[in-house]
């Protein structure tokens, strides 16, 4: 049982993306919003699978990822986070995230 395959894999890029890849899918969910992956790369004419388009877009090129290196004050947080809720990384998650983007 379980749930139908996401897409055909016959035909599909697989490996690195590319600059004008990046380009057509960050134009395409600009327009028309994170919608249904299913569909969206044979509308947006890229030859991926959905699967691989959510990662890419959720992953790397969303503009609310950041990148680089964690500041001295989140570090801080996570510290301090850490040595109240122990290993429980998913609410060290959570309200890092609440405190860092609310401050």
């Amino acid at each position: 049982m379980g749930r139908a395959p996401c897409c055909e894999k016959v035909g599909l890029k697989r490996g690195r993306w590319t600059a004008e890849e990046d380009r057509i899918l960050t134009q395409y969910i600009e327009e028309h919003g994170e919608g249904s992956w299913r569909s969206l790369p044979k509308n947006a004419g890229l030859l991926r699978c959905a699967k691989s388009c959510r990662l890419r877009w959720i992953n790397y090129l969303r503009s609310d990822v950041k990148r680089g290196n964690i500041t001295p004050q989140e570090e801080e947080i996570i510290v301090k986070l850490h040595a109240v809720l122990g290993n429980r990384y998913i609410y060290i998650y959570i309200y890092s995230y609440r405190l860092i983007c609310f401050l």
